[in-house]
């Protein structure tokens, strides 16, 4: 019965806290090592503090927990991106057809705090300030630290590894049974700074910059300064701040990190491309100091498990970079699927971790080349008129023949149909949008007409397309 069989879970997270709550929920008895202190007792010290895009694969993760409510009421609505040019221009491009299909900025930190204190409530043991030392897989054991040096060991008969790109469990795994890693660098980087509520800034400038309430900024909207190789983002805060990222090759030519290395550096930078950017920033110089410049990648695994001794999900088993808002996303999904396996197979978890292998690394490796497209596509193509010319045809495919047309943004964000499908679709429905404009800017040179008798005789009907 699953009630006697013991998961030891490595890493209390978000994907770790969650699928800790769903195991508990499932009648395992689960034990959680985190090597950070409680957040709850401590405060919140993240790593990477990018906030994040919750869309409905992880809207529907926390739906199963009883959870959704509770995150949304922490949560800001973003109904598109709000794109800025140079010149100080800028406009909405909608994600979905209407406000059913948003995205929700939520804070890291407030998320995990949640998610730890409803997997408390299933009945999950958490254990702070320890760190796995080493795992000896053979005798199920593993080695674990506490935060003044002093080593124990425990039994561990079966250990799944939530503990993020920098996986602790995972070099233990690989340095038994080496896993097939890869670990592609973006060679670009990024760094945080932050827009203040309203009321810190003049009223005249919070008036130009679209902002209301106590957002600078208008607060329903991811914003993208686009700049071609490079760009910065915006997200909004419950409170009213934005957190801003900055993305840039981490070497090479202006502008790229080494070529700003200080903070007046960093300021004429500003200065020059994101003109209007700069004088939301009052506390510039601090935060490009006091900010590290974080580093971007992608990991790929060959192997996620050994037998049914340890596991790898989330971020430790697939991290991607961030700008598809997808990677909590994917990892929520990660949860239902695992918890799922489990429940139905707890005595044989080197099925079930052969089965959850199988369905969830060809949809990671589906979004993992996604995120590596959408920052091509956020940081030039958002601003660039033949993309545009594709956006408005797909737009008008989509509105005449829904059965047949969906964009591939709207179908990783906001269905559930598998990451792998999407990739695949979105590049055969990209292929006949550039057939119908054959290279023009404008989509109302094509007929729409025989543009949809294109895509039926082209593409079958889309699948059940299960919103949320």
């Amino acid at each position: 019965m699953a009630q006697q069989q013991t998961i030891t879970l490595i890493g209390g997270g978000l994907v770790g806290a969650l699928l800790a709550q769903q195991l508990a929920g499932r009648g395992f008895a689960v034990d959680v090592f985190e090597k950070r202190p409680d957040p709850r007792v401590a405060g919140f010290v993240g790593g990477r503090s990018i906030n994040l895009a919750l869309a409905e694969r992880g809207l529907q993760a926390l739906r199963e927990a009883g959870l959704a409510d509770d995150v949304l009421q922490r949560a800001v609505m973003m109904r598109g991106r709000m794109v800025h040019t140079r010149d100080g221009r800028s406009g909405l491009q909608r994600y979905g057809v209407d406000d059913s299909e948003v995205i929700w900025s939520v804070s890291r930190g407030a998320l995990n705090m949640l998610l730890l204190d409803a997997a408390e409530a299933a009945g999950v043991r958490f254990h702070f300030g320890q760190s796995l030392v080493s795992a000896d897989f053979d005798a199920r054991r593993i080695r674990l630290a506490d935060e003044q040096g002093v080593e124990r060991d425990l039994d561990a008969p079966v250990i799944i590894g939530a503990d993020g790109a920098g996986s602790a469990l995972r070099a233990a795994m690989n340095a038994h049974t080496p896993l097939g890693e890869r670990m592609d660098a973006l060679g670009h980087a990024y760094k945080e700074l932050e827009i203040p509520s309203a009321g810190v800034l003049a009223a005249d400038l919070v008036g130009r910059s679209g902002g209301h309430d106590q957002f600078a900024l208008e607060p329903h909207a991811l914003h993208i300064w686009p700049r071609g190789g490079y760009m910065c983002i915006a997200l909004p805060n419950t409170e009213g701040s934005f957190t801003v990222t900055l993305f840039l090759p981490a070497q090479g030519a202006h502008p790229s990190f080494a070529t700003l290395p200080d903070t007046q550096a960093a300021r004429a930078f500003f200065q020059e491309d994101f003109p209007d950017l700069l004088p939301l920033i009052p506390d510039f110089a601090a935060d490009y100091e006091g900010h590290p410049i974080g580093t971007l990648s992608t990991l790929y695994l060959q192997r996620w498990h050994l037998d049914g001794r340890a596991l790898l999900v989330g971020d430790a088993a697939h991290a991607i970079v961030p700008f598809h808002g997808q990677g909590m996303n994917c990892g929520f999904e990660d949860t239902v699927v695992l918890a799922s396996l489990l429940a139905q197979s707890p005595n044989d978890t080197a099925d079930a971790f052969a089965e959850f292998q199988r369905i969830r690394q060809p949809n990671a490796d589906a979004i993992a080349a996604m995120a590596l497209e959408n920052y091509v596509e956020m940081r030039d193509s958002v601003a660039d008129p033949h993309y545009l010319a594709k956006r408005e045809l797909g737009a008008l495919l989509a509105e005449r023949a829904p059965q047949h047309f969906m964009a591939r943004y709207r179908m990783v964000t906001f269905t559930h149909l598998p990451y792998a499908y999407a990739f695949e679709r979105g590049r055969a429905q990209d292929q006949l949008l550039e057939q119908l404009l054959r290279g023009s800017t404008q989509a109302t040179t094509v007929d729409l007409d025989a543009a949809i008798t294109a895509l039926r005789a082209t593409l079958p009907p889309l699948p059940d397309l299960r919103h949320g």
